[in-house]
């Protein structure tokens, strides 16, 4: 919740607003949501012509100093409970260094000592006016991202090293390149398929070094991400997936003009969520199948591929599991918002918003199962008879 507005607001309000609310919770429309938009923002300008518009003049960072009043409230025309906090800060960056200020919060508790941000705006008449923008969370974000490199290079040695510049790699590639290329309104399917291959061999090359297992691994993993990029065209298509089924996108559609296929986008995000398991599961079977043959150069393609094919169906168990696990995970305040619904399940199923999730499972997993036998064919016609390479800079997986 935040800025509250803490005035009730008219029956007129109340009432359309409950029925876009209703509606657009049930079917997530676009349209429903601009209607959204409109209510909040368009009818209380109607009814307080009084208010001015604000302008944000930045976003700067501030320490609580003294809570001077909190106390609890209820939010109009709900039962839920609203706290409101008087805060005396210091602005310690921006033009207004060292400026105490007084702020109104009903976003986030803050107690005394902490840091956050606020929004300063001047209103037409030239009012100064400070709002929570949000709490400052890098310092612990730094601990967590220095905690997770040193777990890395502590464990992975080397080739954690080599694994932590692929990482870098890729980041670089989706945030310097992908993302641009998209937002010049390129085809997002094209673009994404192009990257992806990109990021796969930064992945693999980097963490797993020049060799044939790499090698192998990078071919089956591009085979099983064709597949993968088929399957989800068809299933976007015929489920008639609009690609709207977050907040996220229809910002974004408002930003860019309309000019993105935002049904491609999704196609795109299913294509680049796959890639970090298919290399996982890709890269395993072409380790199991050159440790066969060095365990035992008598045993046949025929019977190394049967073998290494039972771990790979173990391992794809555990990774379906976790694809969808990872996905539910990130749906569960969603999960749990529609769990007090009337609705029929059926209906609350057929949602775009939860469509697209299980299409997204589902898709992902199917690649997975298909990298199993794609990469252990490759694996036993290119591995026989090759010298074994060090395995330290190949395999990392159980």
């Amino acid at each position: 919740m935040r800025n509250v507005n803490l005035n009730s607001p008219t029956p007129h309000e109340r009432g359309v607003f409950s029925y876009i609310i209703d509606n657009y919770h049930m079917n997530r429309s676009p349209i429903l949501f601009l209607l959204l938009i409109g209510n909040l923002f368009f009818f209380p300008f109607l009814v307080r012509a009084q208010e001015l518009h604000k302008d944000l003049q930045g976003v700067w960072r501030a320490k609580v100093i003294e809570i001077t009043a909190q106390k609890e409230t209820i939010i109009p025309g709900t039962d839920t409970v609203a706290m409101i906090q008087t805060i005396q800060a210091e602005i310690i960056d921006g033009g207004s260094n060292g400026k105490i200020i007084t702020v109104e919060n009903d976003y986030l508790s803050l107690q005394e000592g902490d840091f956050f941000f606020v929004n300063y705006l001047i209103t037409i008449q030239g009012d100064e006016i400070y709002t929570v923008a949000d709490a400052d969370r890098r310092s612990s974000l730094l601990f967590f991202v220095a905690l997770f490199i040193g777990v890395i290079l502590f464990f992975g040695g080397k080739q954690g090293a080599r694994s932590l510049l692929a990482l870098l790699g890729s980041f670089f590639v989706i945030s310097y390149l992908l993302i641009p290329t998209l937002l010049q309104g390129y085809s997002p399917v094209l673009t994404s398929s192009l990257f992806a291959v990109g990021i796969l061999f930064i992945a693999i090359f980097f963490t797993h070094g020049w060799n044939r297992v790499s090698v192998v691994a990078f071919l089956g993993t591009s085979c099983a991400m064709l597949i993968t990029t088929i399957l989800a065209f068809i299933a976007v298509k015929t489920s008639s997936l609009s690609g709207f089924g977050s907040d996220e996108s229809v910002f974004l559609n408002m930003n860019t003009g309309g000019k993105l296929d935002f049904s491609g986008l999704l196609l795109g995000g299913i294509i680049i969520g796959v890639l970090g398991v298919l290399d996982d599961i890709a890269i395993t079977q072409a380790a199991v199948v050159s440790e066969l043959f060095h365990a035992n150069k008598n045993l046949s393609k025929k019977e190394v591929y049967q073998k290494a094919l039972r771990i790979g169906r173990e391992h794809v168990g555990a990774l379906v599991n976790t694809l969808a696990l990872a996905y539910t995970g990130a749906s569960l305040p969603l999960l749990l918002l529609f769990q007090g619904s009337s609705a029929e399940i059926s209906y609350i199923i057929n949602g775009e918003i939860f469509s697209t999730e299980i299409i997204r499972t589902i898709v992902g997993s199917i690649g997975l199962v298909l990298a199993v036998p794609i990469t252990t064919f490759l694996a036993v016609h290119m591995l026989k008879d090759h010298p074994q390479q060090h395995h330290g800079h190949t395999h990392n997986h159980s």
